[in-house]
């Protein structure tokens, strides 16, 4: 997808958060609301020696994987801040290009609207896939990670505590992280 698909003079763009991006956007927005992607799962699939890990010692982040149905937040932001905000998150998100941006439909679940909105999709090619990782393997990097953006363990924490508060609960998740 080229930048100008994403970057299209829209009255209002969508930006759907799977991870990090419900508790910490750091990008001004409209409004937020649950929503869901189908296709794709949240899966902590990525070795981060970046933001929650190091070269010496990786954690885990979440990407989302092929297959499945997500849960998450979507963002509206306005078309006047629009790439600004593009141009933040591509620097935060495609920092080593282990994402993809993509336009995929979403579907608002408050409002039962359908959008689409830009989201980051992991590249099963990219040396960070980590894959499946049974659970023992995910809980030692969780548990090991901190990096630049703090500990792994935090992060996974903070992303079920924020989607349970929005209404979009994770039960594989809430067991992962009742086990740090």
């Amino acid at each position: 997808m080229s930048n100008g698909d994403i970057t299209s003079a829209a009255a209002t763009h969508w930006v759907f958060a799977y991870g990090s991006l419900i508790w910490r956007p750091d990008f001004p927005y409209l409004h937020a609301e649950p929503a869901t992607l189908e296709g794709y799962h949240r899966s902590l699939c990525v070795l981060s020696h970046k933001y929650r890990g190091t070269e010496d010692c990786k954690g885990l982040v979440f990407g989302l994987d092929h297959g499945g149905t997500c849960q998450g937040l979507c963002y509206e932001v306005a078309a006047e801040i629009w790439p600004a905000t593009h141009a933040y998150l591509s620097a935060r998100e495609l920092v080593t290009h282990v994402y993809q941006e993509k336009l995929l439909p979403i579907h608002l679940t408050g409002s039962q609207r359908h959008v689409v909105a830009m989201t980051y999709v992991v590249d099963k090619e990219h040396w960070q896939y980590a894959g499946s990782l049974d659970e023992a393997e995910m809980l030692e990097y969780i548990r090991q990670g901190h990096g630049e953006a703090g500990s792994c363990a935090d992060y996974v924490r903070q992303t079920a505590v924020h989607l349970r508060q929005w209404g979009c609960a994770d039960a594989g998740l809430e067991a992962l992280a009742a086990r740090i």
